[in-house]
Formats: structure tokens, C-alpha cells, sequence
């Protein structure tokens, strides 16, 4: 491998560099000792990686691997499931982490991300459970944003965008329960896509997340998602819910020809959240719907009405909790030893103090309410929508310490992250994209929401937007080749 090569691996998506494998350019073991090295220059400064498997990785990358499409192109696993039997799993939590307590399965998904033929670097940060949209657990530190150090990544999957964005890897496992794969992609400006509900396996092991939670990537390029997307998806045998095949593999939808579509755009804050959408956020959108004009499709300002209602931005929250009490419970079960207060974060104490005041019936009645919702949500697609852009959060990303669930900062994290959960609730698939800029520099994303099953719609369109505003050439100030 030459000097120049080695020094712009960094650069390169997931898909170059298995190309570079490919064609015996580079070997494996090069690009994972070049991954390692970019780990260990720059994770003191972004505290991106809380566990490091670098020498299994090096024996991996020396023996036979898997002839998947990511041959040898080293990865990171988010410390929040996708696991590995035997291996360290903390889900961000000093109650996990203190009684070191390890993996009892290989989920599905790390079964897949292995036979694609990636090598796992380790695991990145994740706020304790998933259970607030910033990456700052005490269990390992906050986590730092490589486009502005006093800024968060955002969370859940701000350890992975984080060492995306500032080129360790080329891409990351995320997991999205409410936001947690695009809330961290529009501040770290990545590419993060939710799937569909069931599009990617969960099983076992990470079922109590479920019915709002999936799992994904974050990448820099909208064909790494495609790619990763085409090899994690699929049912198993007995699994209780499975979209819709796609028509055809996902990459190739990257650079499809795409019809005419009609695009509703939302431009303001949900009626029943205090405050106001951040100029640039607004910016975000509006820039983005005359692009889409530009590129032939038919927008109008229009989205679902239901997303104004007070019952319906209440959801979440009666669903949540129950889920997380059920996971700690699991692991409580699992080490034979209760937590305590004082090794629990306070916004997992937040949501399982609310838990526990609530009925089983009540939370019975939560589910129904969803169902309810993804009728009315999925109805605006069926009324002749195809997308729906908005911004994916409502203000420009937020300094370290400044989100949380206490009641001083609560009002800002509504605002942060409005938009999200929506499509966690109805299951519809959702992708955030770098496609606007602060003066400043900082990144702000742009949410685009398709209809149940209709990834390919997405990917056709973000790709589009990829091609007509590109964002590859825009780097952190803290990153690989600095």
C-alpha cells in the first residue's frame, strides 16, 4: 500500500475500501491497522470508543474472512445490543459495566455484519439504556462532537457517528428507538437511516426494545447505506413482524431514475411543543424543497395533521418507559442483583420512575393508541404523498450538559428532537441527511419520511439529493488526516 493511499484511507466510504480489497490494493490487516491507529490518535480527544477488541481484530483480519461485499473494512459496534457472546456489554450503564457483565448471545444482526465481512474494532459510547438523546453516560464520559469539541454527537448512537464523522471507521452499528440513529447523523452530518419496523433482525437479545426501536448504520454515503441495508435485512424463521420484500436490492437504487414525486414539507414545530424551530432548521427545509422543485418533483407545505395533537405527542412517552423497566429488569435478572439509584444515570431513572407508576393496562391502552396513530399517520401517504421532509431536529445542535430530562433542561430537549419518533411509533422509515450548513459550519440535518416498507423510495431520493448537493468534501475540524 503506498504512503499516498495510506494516508487518504480515511476519506474513503466502506464501499471504496472493499473495492480496495478487492482488488488487492490494500489488505485487510492494512486497513484495520490503519483504523486502529486512527482510533488511538483521536479517541482521547472525542471519547468515541469505550471497548476495544483491537487484537482479536488483527487475528481476524490475518485469517480467512467471509467473501461478503465489506471484505476486511473494519467497523464499530454501538454499546447498545448487537452483541457478541462473551464479549463486554455495558449499554452504557455503570450498573453493567461495574459488574463487568458480558454478552449471553450473538444477535442476528452481529452474525450478519461478520458474514458481510466486516471486522469489528470494538464498541462505542451510548447514553445508559438509550435513554436520552445525548451521549453523556457516567458510566464512560461524554462523548464529543468532532465538528465542534463543546458540542454533543447527540445520542443514542453518538459514539458511532462520532467515530464515523471523524474517520475512524467508515461506518458504525446505530440502534433508533426515538430518533437514535438520525438525531446523531444531522449533528455529527452523517447519512442515518431508520428502517422499517422488522426490516433488520433484532433477535435475541434486544427484543424489549421493540415495537419502536430498530437497528441500522451510520455512514457517510447514502450507497454504504444502501449496501449495509441489503445485507442486514431480512426475516427469520418466526419472527412476528416482517415488511415487505424489496422489489430489488437496495444498492440498486442509488442513481435509479426517480419519478415525479409529491413532497409534503413541514416547516414548523409540532402545535404542542413550547418554543420555536430554530432559523437554520427552518432554512434546512425550505433550501431543500426548492432543490426537490429544481429536480422536478411537486412539493407543497403539507404534513399529517395528527402530528399537532396533543395525544398523539404523549404517545411516546406511555410507551418508553415500560420498555426500558423491562430491559433493566432482564439484565437485574440476568447478573442475580438489583440496582440501586446510585448506579443508574438520571434519565434512566427519569423514565423507570414513570414506569412503575404505571398499570398494565394502561400501557395495553398505549399500544392501542399507536395503532391507532399508524393508521392516521400511514393515511397521509395513501391520501397521495410520497415523502415527507422536515427537519430532523429542531434546533442546532447543543452544547455538552445542556440536555437532560430534569425540568431546567427538558424544554430543550423537546425542541432537539420533535421529529423523530413519529416513525418510530408508526414504523415507517425515515433518513436523516447532511444537507444544510450553519455559517458557523456546523451540520444540520434534513429528515425525509417515506411510507411503510418503502426504503427504496428514500434511498432513490436521497441519493438524488446526494448527487445534486453533495457533502462528501465537507470534513470536521477534528478528524483523521488533521
Amino acid at each position: 500500500m503506498g504512503q499516498r493511499l495510506s494516508s487518504e484511507l480515511w476519506l474513503l466510504d466502506a464501499c471504496a475500501q472493499a473495492e480496495l480489497v478487492r482488488e488487492k490494493k490494500v489488505s485487510p490487516l492494512e486497513l484495520v491497522d490503519a483504523a486502529i491507529a486512527r482510533i488511538e490518535k483521536l479517541n482521547p480527544r472525542l471519547n468515541a470508543v469505550v471497548w476495544e477488541r483491537f487484537g482479536k481484530a488483527r487475528e481476524e483480519a490475518r485469517s480467512p474472512l467471509p467473501e461478503g461485499p465489506f471484505r476486511g473494512v473494519p467497523f464499530l459496534t454501538k454499546d447498545l445490543g448487537c452483541t457478541t457472546a462473551g464479549e463486554p456489554d455495558s449499554q452504557g450503564s455503570r450498573f453493567l459495566k461495574n459488574h463487568r457483565y458480558a454478552a449471553t448471545v450473538t444477535t442476528e444482526l452481529a452474525r450478519r455484519i461478520r458474514a458481510a465481512g466486516f471486522i469489528n474494532l470494538g464498541r462505542t459510547n451510548s447514553p445508559e439504556f438509550g435513554a436520552v438523546a445525548t451521549t453523556e453516560p457516567l458510566a464512560w464520559g461524554a462523548s464529543r462532537n468532532p465538528w465542534d469539541l463543546e458540542r454533543t454527537p447527540a445520542g443514542s448512537s453518538g459514539g458511532s457517528c462520532a467515530a464515523v464523522a471523524s474517520g475512524m471507521v467508515p461506518v458504525a452499528h446505530g440502534s433508533d428507538g426515538g430518533g437514535s440513529i438520525r438525531l446523531p447523523a444531522a449533528a455529527c452530518g452523517l447519512v442515518g437511516l431508520k428502517p422499517t419496523r422488522g426490516r433488520v433482525n433484532m433477535c435475541p437479545g434486544t427484543e424489549w426494545v421493540s415495537p419502536v426501536s430498530v437497528l441500522g448504520f451510520q455512514t457517510r454515503s447514502v450507497r454504504d447505506t444502501a449496501a449495509c441495508l441489503d445485507f442486514a435485512s431480512g426475516p427469520m424463521t418466526g419472527d412476528s413482524m416482517s415488511p415487505p420484500r424489496p422489489f430489488r436490492p437496495y444498492r440498486l437504487e442509488v442513481g435509479a431514475p426517480l419519478g415525479r414525486l409529491r413532497i409534503g414539507l413541514w416547516t414548523s414545530l409540532p402545535a404542542t411543543i413550547p418554543g420555536r424551530l430554530h432559523p437554520e432548521c427552518r432554512q434546512g427545509v425550505e433550501h431543500t424543497g426548492r432543490l426537490l422543485e429544481s429536480l422536478g418533483h411537486t412539493v407543497e407545505v403539507a404534513h399529517p395533521g395528527t402530528l399537532d395533537e396533543a395525544k398523539t405527542n404523549a404517545l411516546f412517552s406511555r410507551i418508553w418507559p415500560v420498555r426500558l423497566l423491562a430491559a433493566l429488569q432482564s439484565f437485574e435478572r440476568k447478573l442475580g442483583r438489583k440496582a440501586s439509584d446510585e448506579e443508574l444515570d438520571s434519565a434512566t431513572l427519569f423514565w423507570i420512575e414513570r414506569a412503575r407508576t404505571m398499570l398494565a393496562t394502561e400501557y395495553v391502552e398505549a399500544l392501542e393508541d399507536m395503532d391507532v396513530f399508524t393508521r392516521t399517520f400511514a393515511g397521509w401517504w395513501a391520501s397521495g404523498f410520497d415523502v415527507l421532509v422536515s427537519p430532523t431536529t429542531g434546533t442546532v445542535t447543543p452544547k455538552l450538559g445542556e440536555l437532560g430530562l430534569d425540568a431546567e433542561r427538558l424544554p430543550l430537549s423537546l425542541v432537539w428532537s420533535p421529529y423523530t419518533a413519529y416513525f418510530n411509533l408508526a414504523g415507517q422509515p425515515a433518513v436523516s441527511l447532511p444537507l444544510h450548513w450553519t455559517d458557523s459550519g456546523l451540520p444540520v440535518g434534513v429528515q425525509l419520511g417515506g411510507a411503510y416498507g418503502r426504503e427504496d423510495v428514500l434511498i432513490r431520493l436521497a441519493s438524488q439529493l446526494e448527487t445534486a448537493r453533495p457533502w462528501s468534501g465537507r470534513i470536521p475540524p477534528v478528524n483523521a488526516g488533521a
